[in-house]
């Protein structure tokens, strides 16, 4: 599966700062100082309904971490999954009578193409679920003879007991576990479980689903949380910097899929940082797919929101906080975009050295993007109000914006 074209991210004067960041395993923060390589793992879409700004909030944030890393003057590695088979995924194609695999095509390719127009950097490697089958069979199979796994009516299940270190990465209590469980797609109350919290590794085919051949398992397709493992280990190993996606995934997604690569290697932990991204709400309700009340990146841009208007609505946010998205922080978006570029498109300006060091240090403290936005702000403002003689200013701004922040004036 291919990702999307990389927009070119310009280089700026001197180098960044090493990235201090929230770690949900850890609840504080950690400073992160990656090799010439940082590795970052995000999960991706299940490609229905896609791509809302609850989806867009949460890629920007992590692109935020790429561009700090980058500004370090190192590599980044990115990869990103595509859960392109899921209950969820099949349950919307039967509703509205397509064929599955032409659901989950369309939605991806909108997807990748609301990316590429709010300039998220692509990941390396883009993966699809059914494409990594053929890895994640013998994963479940090893899990399955190392006495970690067990078959249950031809389905195969995790053991958390199998992982010293479960519960590590949410720091929850088994109670609220079993609820977010229920609610998450777990089955906590399917009879014959070792344990409630035990996740499906293999579904053994059902009548009418799709399934595909899995050796000694046989036939039938992965659950949800070893295809993440699967191929975040074939592509970065273990110990990588960052484990990213929406707060939601921290339990039961990523604590899983941590025990399932512990238990793998014998290693701990499988990333340095597990960083979360808040949610988006609409109308005082989270922004959901169940719900139903979603604000679409291409229904924006269909109506003529620029979507570098679009970006900076997500950046006046904190990436860790819950918010909620309406007409009021677009218009703002909109107004503070115009003035950016008004600014910018002067032949000379006031010296902008300091603002690229502020934006550094913004987003170095934990991604904090409003911090950056008041900082080009001050500039945009001081701009205004007086002449400056430096030639080479607007330009530096310009590129800054661009390259922090994803931004193109």
């Amino acid at each position: 599966m291919h990702a999307w074209p990389a927009s070119e991210v310009p280089a700026l004067p001197g180098k960044g700062r090493d990235l201090q960041i929230h770690d949900t395993a850890t609840q504080g923060t950690i400073t992160l100082a990656p090799g010439p390589v940082a590795r970052i793992y995000v999960c991706g879409i299940t490609p229905y309904d896609a791509t809302h700004i609850g989806h867009a909030a949460t890629y920007n944030a992590f692109d935020l971490v790429q561009r700090v890393w980058l500004d370090t003057k190192r590599q980044v590695h990115y990869v990103q999954n595509v859960t392109d088979v899921d209950d969820p995924l099949l349950e919307r194609a039967l509703r509205d009578n397509l064929d599955w695999t032409e659901l989950a095509e369309r939605e991806t390719a909108l997807f990748r193409e609301d990316m590429t127009a709010l300039r998220m950097l692509p990941p390396q490697q883009y993966i699809g679920a059914v494409e990594a089958i053929p890895g994640i069979v013998p994963l479940v199979e090893r899990l399955r003879d190392a006495g970690a796994a067990y078959e249950l009516d031809g389905d195969i299940y995790f053991s958390v007991e199998s992982d010293a270190n479960f519960g590590k990465v949410s720091n929850l209590d088994a109670e609220a576990m079993r609820l977010l469980s229920a609610e998450r797609g777990g089955d906590p109350e399917r009879p014959g479980k070792k344990n409630p919290l035990d996740p499906m590794l293999w579904m053994a085919a059902r009548p009418g689903e799709p399934s595909w051949e899995g050796a000694s398992l046989g036939r039938g397709r992965p659950g949800w949380h070893i295809e993440c493992v699967a191929i975040a280990l074939d592509h970065l190993g273990m110990g990588f910097d960052i484990q990213g996606g929406g707060s939601d995934l921290a339990f039961p997604h990523h604590e899983m899929g941590a025990s399932h690569a512990q238990v793998l290697t014998g290693e701990f932990p499988m990333a340095k940082a597990y960083v979360h991204a808040g949610m988006v709400a609409l109308h005082g309700e989270k922004m959901s797919k169940s719900k139903g009340n979603l604000v679409f990146v291409s229904a924006l841009r269909r109506a003529g929101v620029d979507p570098a208007a679009i970006r900076l609505a997500l950046l006046s946010h904190h990436y860790r906080a819950d918010w909620e998205w309406t007409d009021e922080v677009l218009e703002q978006a909109v107004a503070r975009l115009e003035r950016w570029r008004a600014a910018v498109s002067r032949p000379d300006g006031l010296p902008a050295d300091a603002l690229v060091e502020e934006v550094r240090e913004a987003l170095a403290n934990d991604l904090d993007a409003p911090a950056a936005l008041a900082a080009v702000d001050r500039w945009v403002d001081a701009q205004n109000a007086s002449d400056g003689d430096d030639e080479s200013a607007p330009g530096l701004v310009s590129r800054t914006v661009d390259a922090l922040l994803g931004v193109a004036l």
